[in-house]
């Protein structure tokens, strides 16, 4: 194993540099931040340490500002297109996608989670990595769990939290399979 002894092999150290690519636009900006720390800067210097930043198009920034957050009736054109440029993102995959769109109108959208959806189902959800499969997948859990809202008296813009603390708590033994 070679050690910090060996960096001498290299001819010019900052050549090295020119290989490192770690969140390159984050990292950017995060270097040249001189502004006061805030709780959005310890965010994205989080972000970054776990690789998790992902940049939004403004192409999936306006069609997302396009759903009314006041919303309660899934426009499936809209979602089919906002979820399309969502999943093509780098970082962003059905769970994520989701979150974003169940804080932007949370009572068209919950969050696709795999306690929700194994409480919802009885079984573990296989993910697909094919992006028309995972949107189809997406409007039919929403579908269904307006539905099971409806004949358990749930509210749907609580819905994913309440499924996932029941879930938490009546199969608490049975591990999550992600």
């Amino acid at each position: 194993m070679k050690t910090i002894k060996d960096i001498g092999e290299f001819e010019n150290l900052n050549s090295i540099l020119d290989n490192y690519s770690f969140q390159p636009i984050l990292t950017d900006k995060l270097d040249s931040n001189k502004s006061v720390f805030d709780q959005a800067t310890i965010n994205e210097i989080v972000l970054w340490k776990v690789n998790r930043y992902a940049e939004v198009s403004n192409d999936s920034l306006n069609l997302l500002n396009q759903i009314d957050p006041n919303t309660k009736e899934l426009d499936i054109n809209l979602t089919t297109e906002v979820l399309t440029k969502l999943l093509s993102t780098k970082g962003i995959r059905l769970p994520m996608a989701s979150t974003i769109l169940r804080f932007r109108a949370p009572n068209a959208y919950q969050i696709f989670d795999q306690r929700v959806f194994r409480y919802l189902y009885g079984a573990n959800h296989k993910t697909s990595t094919v992006i028309v499969k995972q949107i189809a997948t997406y409007i039919k859990y929403l579908r269904d769990l307006q539905e099971e809202c409806k004949n358990n008296n749930i509210q749907f813009v609580l819905a994913d939290r309440i499924l996932y603390q029941a879930d938490k708590i009546q199969n608490k033994s049975i591990s999550i399979k992600y």
